[in-house]
């Protein structure tokens, strides 16, 4: 069965014609080798089984010559019983044998299509976190919309909310434009972001009529998730007093400035990686992600004056507990100075330490290589 065996599908009688069915018009009547099957084909088949619109199956191409070969192995000689043997060899072939190993096929090219597509939707992950960031500029990110108007927000180039309001280039496309000429020049705007939603390429084509002068590119965004991130707890304890649209906008500006530092405040389940992420094993998949999240982090390094304590929560040796710590201490007392006064702060050991201080970067410290990938017990062996 491993190696030979075919998956195919059919379109179910009556759901040919179902506007729902159309996205799994490709496997109407399809079949290849399970073998050579990619991971996304077995999983588009399996959600369309799942959804009711399509049969699939998993047989050999030969059943006839499988069952021949089984019967061999019982009927060995020609006796008064060999008949009737060979008919019991036939049925459970049929009637137990053939299900049972359709069953675990089906298991089997299930596993392997998740494993398959997890580490599809792991590099996926880890390009959008891995995207080059602008770096601190001030910016102007427009979330776009045609009914509820495009939201416009300035960030300072901390990502600091500077100012919020709302535009209607479709409906008062001259108040837009005397609207956003007039941030940039206020504001000194060194970029423009715009989410890759719908209105998302109306809005670029608009922005790009202002004329503005050519050193500000204007981006289109990754918006994947960003509305998640409007209304979660995060989100409200940083802008209690702004709504859904104007966060969503602030997100969009900060990935633009910041990938790494703004996507580590989502489940990376909702940053939308795979066309199939909800089909694979979820358990696996959040694993997978989270690891990439992870090794991400901790291999770009995180500024430790100005990162989140989302950001630090996944630092190597760090929780949600010392990243709140961390923060706090420096709310209260100020920028880090150096990697050594990280031990003043509550609840992080020697241990948590050891294993964080790699990690953790200092621009402009007490001790140049604070802002290295140098660990403070290697200090000596550089100087």
């Amino acid at each position: 069965y491993q190696k030979d065996a075919v998956i195919s599908s059919k379109v179910l009688t009556g759901k040919a014609d179902s506007p729902e069915a159309a996205k799994f018009k490709d496997y109407f009547d399809w079949s290849e080798p399970l073998a050579k099957a990619p991971s996304h084909r077995v999983l588009a088949m399996r959600r369309g089984e799942k959804e009711l619109f399509l049969m699939m199956r998993i047989t050999l191409p030969d059943e006839g010559a499988a069952f021949a070969a089984v019967q061999a192995l019982f009927v060995k000689a020609r006796n008064p019983a060999a008949d009737q043997v060979a008919l019991a060899v036939q049925d459970a072939c049929k009637r137990l044998l053939a299900p049972a190993m359709e069953t675990e096929m089906r298991l089997d090219s299930k596993k392997r299509a998740d494993e398959a597509g997890i580490k599809v939707f792991a590099s996926n992950l880890r390009e959008l976190l891995l995207a080059a960031p602008l770096g601190q500029k001030a910016v102007l990110a427009i979330d776009p919309g045609f009914r509820t108007g495009c939201k416009v927000v300035l960030l300072d180039r901390q990502g600091k909310l500077l100012h919020n309001d709302v535009v209607y280039p479709d409906r008062h496309p001259d108040e837009a434009k005397e609207k956003i000429a007039g941030f940039v020049k206020f504001f000194n705007v060194e970029a423009i972001a715009i989410g890759n939603v719908t209105a998302g390429r109306e809005t670029e084509a608009f922005v790009r009529t202002l004329k503005l002068p050519p050193a500000i590119p204007v981006v289109m965004v990754n918006e994947s998730g960003a509305s998640i991130y409007s209304a979660s707890e995060v989100a409200r304890e940083e802008f209690p007093d702004h709504d859904l649209t104007v966060r969503g906008a602030v997100s969009i500006g900060r990935r633009l400035m910041d990938p790494l530092a703004e996507l580590v405040k989502l489940d990376p389940k909702s940053i939308g990686v795979g066309q199939y992420q909800h089909d694979v094993d979820q358990t696996a998949l959040k694993r997978s992600l989270d690891d990439t999240v992870v090794s991400s982090v901790n291999g770009v390094g995180v500024e430790l004056n100005t990162a989140s304590k989302q950001l630090l929560s996944y630092v190597s040796g760090l929780n949600a507990a010392t990243a709140a710590a961390i923060v706090a201490r420096r709310n209260e007392h100020g920028a880090f100075k150096s990697r050594a006064e990280l031990k003043e702060v509550p609840r992080l050991g020697p241990k948590a330490f050891e294993q964080a201080a790699g990690f953790l970067r200092i621009r402009g410290g007490a001790h140049p290589l604070d802002a290295s990938a140098v660990h403070p017990e290697r200090y000596a062996l550089v100087e």
